[in-house]
């Protein structure tokens, strides 16, 4: 059922973690591109975050979590970036529309991705080994 039977939760989490910040980094990256190019704060977080979610999804398929095989790859991807949508985006997003103004765009773009990071754990772990616990 998975590639990695023995792998333990504090292991998926440290190798999540791993891709996370690979992931943020690549996301700002993106983010600040865009920025540059002059493309409005939320478009430019869409477009880091679709770089970004391509990136996660493949690294964290193959690397972090023990990948269940009776979840097929359609599946697997439409679940991750769905819930990618929700979490990180919407979360990244509503925090770049609603503390941007006060706090400027680069902290409210950074508090947004610590809020979801946990989140986006439980979700992408889901979205590949079929659960949230056990």
């Amino acid at each position: 059922m998975s590639d990695d039977p023995g792998r333990t939760l504090g292991s998926k989490m440290g190798r999540f973690a791993v891709v996370g910040v690979a992931n943020t980094v690549i996301d700002l990256a993106a983010f600040s591109a865009l920025l540059w190019v002059a493309v409005p704060p939320l478009a430019a977080n869409v477009g880091a975050w679709l770089v970004a979610v391509a990136f996660s999804f493949t690294a964290n398929r193959f690397w972090s979590f023990e990948r269940d095989r009776s979840i097929p790859l359609g599946r697997s991807v439409f679940r991750f970036v769905s819930l990618g949508a929700l979490i990180s985006l919407g979360v990244s997003s509503l925090f770049i529309a609603a503390l941007a103004g006060w706090t400027g765009v680069w902290p409210a773009k950074i508090a947004g991705i610590v809020v979801a990071a946990v989140l986006n754990f439980l979700a992408a772990r889901w979205s590949i080994e079929g659960r949230l616990v056990r």
